[in-house]
């Protein structure tokens, strides 16, 4: 049995179809990415998993229970862990008082201290949570998230507005969740997170399933052209457009051509030696964001707009 279950779902607001015949399964051990914009569904779908709204229609199924029912959903809260897009704990307790706090509430208690060393706040464990850099605070939060030893966690955008350095530090706690056993739904606008992360990939738009799969397939399928990237000699550019005709893009200090034959890359780089040229060069892969544009025509700003 699937740790998830979900088929047909719906949810609206008056005319507005927030989400829209949603179907997909998460199994058991996975990052689930649940990869779109703002505005495409994602909240209210976990919302309607966590049993926080009702759907419109729909089947759904969370560890073999129906949300929408009262008393399932009184016996599910006991088994999941929840980090909410904008978690906030009391500000003058401590990291440990916080945690502990919350272990406190839960009938299989966790450790404070074993949470604390799995999320990497030993050295602030003592300190006030207000004091608290945001990537530190979203640690504080995975750690809550844990405090009932759940089978499931549902960590809606974890890494939103954090720099670069805090959202790859973040990473390494969730991939330590996964090491853990822990089934880990995630919702989120990034995508280098989605890819990095996950096991398997829905990205939804507008309410709608656009595509699922892992990240090798979902690139695989729609992923598009490998590039060819080149560092090096100022004459590349002209020899590449002007001499062998190939499209090239300048991204700043590098050269960028598209392939899809390898044969094609092997006979640029062969011309560009034998004219005596320096250069470095590395052959990059589709990721998530080729698909995505791909599937969308779009791409996904920092602030999780389409763009």
């Amino acid at each position: 049995m699937p740790v998830i279950e979900v088929r047909e779902l719906v949810k609206r607001y008056g005319d507005l179809i927030a989400v829209d015949h949603v179907t997909f399964e998460v199994s058991e051990g996975e990052i689930f990415g649940f990869l779109g914009p703002n505005g495409a569904g994602k909240t209210t779908t976990i919302e309607i998993l966590e049993g926080l709204r009702q759907p419109t229609s729909g089947f759904v199924r969370v560890l073999g229970l129906n949300p929408s029912d009262p008393d399932d959903a009184s016996r599910l809260k006991w088994r999941i862990g929840v980090l909410p897009q904008d978690f906030n704990a009391l500000d003058r307790l401590t990291v440990r008082e916080n945690i502990g706090l919350f272990c406190s509430l839960y009938r299989n208690k966790v450790s404070p201290n074993e949470l604390i060393k799995l999320v990497d706040l030993d050295e602030q464990a003592d300190t006030q949570f207000y004091k608290l850099s945001g990537g530190l605070k979203q640690r504080v939060g995975l750690a809550v998230a844990m405090s009932g030893d759940p089978d499931l966690a549902f960590l809606d955008e974890p890494t939103a507005g954090l720099d670069p350095k805090s959202r790859r530090e973040t990473w390494k706690v969730i991939e330590g969740l996964k090491g853990l056993g822990k089934t880990i739904f995630l919702t989120t606008h990034y995508m280098d997170e989605a890819e990095t992360l996950s096991d398997e990939i829905t990205i939804i738009n507008r309410g709608r399933i656009v595509a699922r799969g892992s990240p090798e397939q979902l690139i695989n399928l729609y992923g598009g052209e490998r590039k060819l990237v080149i560092k090096g000699d100022e004459k590349i550019y002209t020899v590449l457009t002007e001499e062998i005709g190939k499209k090239a893009i300048k991204v700043g200090d590098e050269i960028q051509i598209t392939f899809s034959k390898s044969n094609e890359a092997v006979e640029v780089l062969r011309i560009l030696s034998l004219k005596g040229l320096s250069f470095d060069f590395e052959v990059k892969r589709g990721s998530i964001e080729d698909v995505f544009l791909k599937l969308i025509g779009a791409r996904i700003t920092e602030e999780g707009e389409l763009k």
